[in-house]
């Protein structure tokens, strides 16, 4: 059972974003992530994110990335929920350009809850009807209220 409505911030969930390489967007995010945890860089959130890149894609495929990194200072998971306007090439398992991607950033010693949290929105992401309502939400607000719905109707809030 994950709570996606702890860790997940409506000013951390935006819309339409216009970005046209991995690393922009992974910098993007790390920026959003730096609003929620001012007390760690974005440097430092940016580098998580890489660091578990190189080990290779966190693109599931479907147009779908789930980028994570592992902080020490971090308490409790955060999730940052970006909708890109166009794909972005993401070196996916399926080699098909990434639009949505959500992050998590977890503490460093939460292996079993990191588990679980990532086949969460992965469960949640695998439903067809969600993901064409979510690459056509027309507001970050109703991007937010999409995600925050289907985790209750799934019973992973």
């Amino acid at each position: 059972m994950i709570n996606l409505s702890a860790m997940l911030a409506e000013n951390c969930t935006k819309s339409a974003v216009l970005f046209n390489s991995k690393k922009r967007v992974l910098e993007y995010i790390a920026e959003l992530a730096h609003q929620r945890l001012p007390d760690i860089s974005e440097y430092t959130i940016l580098e998580a994110l890489m660091t578990r890149e190189k080990l290779g894609s966190t693109g599931i495929g479907g147009g779908i990335a789930i980028p994570h990194g592992k902080l020490k200072t971090v308490t409790q998971p955060i999730l940052v929920f970006v909708v890109t306007k166009d794909t972005i090439a993401f070196d996916a398992i399926d080699n098909q350009a990434v639009d949505i991607f959500c992050a998590i950033l977890i503490p460093e010693e939460q292996c079993q809850a990191h588990l679980t949290t990532l086949a969460g929105i992965a469960r949640l992401l695998s439903q067809k009807e969600l993901t064409r309502k979510i690459r056509h939400a027309e507001s970050d607000e109703q991007l937010y209220q999409l995600i925050i719905d289907a985790s209750e109707v799934m019973g992973t809030s």
